[in-house]
């Protein structure tokens, strides 16, 4: 964990649902333990009695993960009202939702998830309704993940007869989420192929080409792109070489970040 809060961590699972042109992920998984308002209800009782507790809250920046705590101010009806860090509360207005992890006090062991009904930067405030049960599987993450800038990286993948392009939209140590600007072709889950990322770092104006073997994990059709997970099979150099470029693209989103909250 860095910069107070600003946590680095990586490897997610693509869901099938759509943000504008691109394919949402997901870091968690719904857990429902009665029904939807069975655990809304019990939810909201927990909340009721835990005014003035500090809760550990969950969100991503551009695969950052951003974690403070969290006070909760305030109870009325389902409505949940949390004082919170001036990184958090800008992070939320993108996302929309807040993680937070399971409570030392809470009755059951799942974390929690709520929408988010009412944000205020300047103030810090935050206010959640519509909460259910999760099990937040991003924590197990074991790389640094970063989502890239697509004007500045790209990558070539040499499968079989073919080079299929490709725009790099988050990597890591561990492998790569790419947008196929065409039918994946000959792209098959578990299929073992060759990639050459072309990527630029934030201060060099040339671009790194580092050669790489992967395999594809899983593939998404959602139009009017597909998207290709890889898990990455690389050597020390090329390893050194991505882990300097990640290293850079990191710091440059933690400050950009910085600079929204301001």
């Amino acid at each position: 964990m860095v910069a107070g809060g600003i946590a680095i961590a990586s490897s997610v699972q693509l869901a099938t649902t759509l943000e504008g042109r691109y394919v949402q992920f997901s870091y968690y998984d719904t857990v429902v333990r009665g029904t939807d308002r069975e655990d809304g209800l019990l939810i909201v009782q927990f909340l009721k009695g835990m005014v003035g507790e500090i809760f550990s809250f969950l969100n991503y920046y551009k695969e950052i993960p951003v974690s403070y705590d969290a006070r909760l101010v305030s109870m009325e009806n389902d409505m949940a009202e949390f004082e919170v860090h001036e990184y958090q509360a800008k992070v939320i207005t993108f996302e929309k939702k807040v993680l937070i992890r399971s409570h030392s006090k809470s009755p059951v062991p799942e974390d929690l998830v709520g929408d988010v009904f009412y944000v205020n930067v300047a103030r810090k405030k935050v206010i959640l309704s519509r909460f259910h049960y999760a099990r937040i599987r991003s924590d197990l993450r074991r790389f640094v993940r970063v989502r890239l800038d697509g004007q500045r990286s790209d990558v070539d993948i040499y499968c079989d007869e073919e080079i299929i392009p490709a725009a790099i939209r988050d990597i890591s140590l561990g492998g790569v989420a790419l947008q196929l600007s065409a039918p994946s072709g000959p792209l098959e889950e578990g299929k073992e192929v060759n990639l050459i990322l072309k990527l630029k770092a934030p201060d060099d104006q040339l671009l790194s080409e580092i050669g790489v073997a992967a395999t594809v994990v899983k593939i998404v059709s959602a139009e009017p792109s597909t998207y290709c997970i890889l898990e990455f099979h690389a050597e020390r150099h090329s390893q050194q070489s991505l882990a300097y470029y990640i290293n850079q693209r990191q710091v440059e989103i933690i400050r950009e970040l910085k600079e929204l909250a301001a």
